[in-house]
């Protein structure tokens, strides 16, 4: 691993803001230290049960998001590295080459874990595309004094597929992958953002997550007056690792680099807390680009706009910035949403992978999940393939103050 004890000065904030405001001016107490700390995760192996799994987790994530950054920019002259599921969802060369390098990063360092990832190689294969993705993952992984086979990495990428593995009813242990959540944001490129997300769950219960977004943007909400879109363009792109352990909190820390492809893993960590806001005409809401606001219970007593200059009165803000579900749970965690609410569809499947890594990251901020009746979201309700999950009416995700009053909406 890349990953080795190093001096990482990061920011410790005991207790989150009580504005509803985003931008890290805001978001954090009065009271605000700086320490310095020789570790590579902010919070010591003593205190975190879990840390070797979070420090492998947060290096493959770190290599994974280099792979995106790569085959993006190949994509912009290269439309042979694009291509197509069978559910006309677009999947690029990215999602199997992540998947396979993290199968077998994770498989070298914990054998015994299983692991539910959302691709299987049955495309590469039947589209003879295999070596694209076989000369990546060369290149990315640490195992430098061998070359790994056609058939190496394509049985990688499987052991996350589905039907790989059985689970019984009782509670298991494995790590759950979405290797590009938001696919149609790395698709569309410029300051889409687009995450990739993995978490470990261990006897049933979600113990660690991180999250990597190459594209997130510095200062998001600090341009309030201006359209979300358009002061996208003025922003510069850092883009950012979060990870988060039970009971150890949410953090962030920078990727430095995305321009020249050196990309590392910045020194400085700052904590993670969710905003304060506690009035839901206040609140910054996200939903699913497959979904309308009219489609939600909420639009009977609020509508929506989202135009941060004109918002009236019985009418939320509404952040149409990101693609995918885990980009949503970032902007939570990280204090620049409220609320992120998501529809249940007959026909439509929730897949975990979508869901998982940000669970743990928003809860550990001080947010909350749940379905609509206000319980906790059933990761063993698929109980042998652990890879759906059926919430009462849909997933409510919030920054915690504001979760009862929107149950009660």
């Amino acid at each position: 691993m890349d990953l080795h004890l190093r001096h990482a000065t990061f920011r410790l904030s005991t207790a989150p803001s009580i504005y509803p405001f985003c931008s890290s001016k805001f978001r954090h107490s009065r009271s605000s230290k700086l320490f310095t700390v020789r570790a590579s995760l902010p919070f010591s192996p003593q205190t975190a049960k879990y840390y070797r799994e979070l420090e492998a987790a947060v290096d493959v994530v770190h290599r994974a998001c280099h792979i995106c950054v790569e085959v993006q920019k190949s994509l912009l002259s290269d439309d042979g590295m694009v291509l197509e599921k069978n559910d006309s969802t677009p999947v690029t060369i990215a999602d199997f080459s992540v998947q396979a390098l993290i199968s077998l990063e994770l498989g070298k360092l914990f054998p015994l874990i299983p692991l539910v990832a959302e691709e299987d190689s049955a495309f590469l294969r039947a589209n003879n595309l295999a070596d694209s993705v076989v000369k990546i993952v060369n290149d990315k992984t640490s195992f430098t004094h061998e070359i790994l086979t056609d058939d190496e990495v394509l049985e990688a990428i499987d052991r996350g597929g589905n039907n790989a593995v059985a689970f019984e009813a009782k509670p298991a242990t494995y790590w759950v992958l979405d290797p590009i959540d938001g696919t149609r944001g790395f698709l569309k490129g410029g300051s889409a953002l687009y995450v990739v997300g993995l978490a470990l769950v261990v006897d049933g219960e979600i113990v660690l997550g991180v999250m990597g977004c190459p594209k997130w943007q510095e200062n998001f909400s600090n341009q309030l007056t201006i359209d979300v879109q358009e002061s996208q363009k003025l922003e510069r792109q850092s883009g950012i690792i979060m990870a988060a352990h039970v009971g150890c909190g949410t953090w962030m820390t920078r990727l430095s680099g995305l321009m020249n492809g050196l990309m590392n893993i910045g020194s400085f960590w700052e904590r993670c807390f969710v905003n304060g806001c506690s009035l839901v005409q206040e609140a910054y809401f996200c939903i699913p680009e497959s979904q309308t606001w009219d489609s939600l219970p909420l639009s009977d007593s609020f509508s929506a706009t989202t135009s941060a200059a004109s918002v009236r009165d019985r009418q939320i803000l509404l952040l149409p910035s990101c693609c995918g579900s885990l980009c949503k749970y970032l902007m939570v965690a990280s204090g620049r949403a409220s609320v992120f609410i998501v529809r249940a569809r007959v026909k439509i499947t929730i897949k975990a992978w979508d869901h998982a890594v940000g669970m743990i990251c928003v809860h550990e901020a001080g947010g909350k999940v749940t379905d609509w009746r206000g319980s906790q979201l059933d990761l063993a309700g698929d109980d042998t393939a652990r890879r759906a999950i059926f919430p009462s009416g849909g997933v409510l995700v919030t920054n915690g103050s504001l979760h009862s009053q929107i149950l009660e909406l």
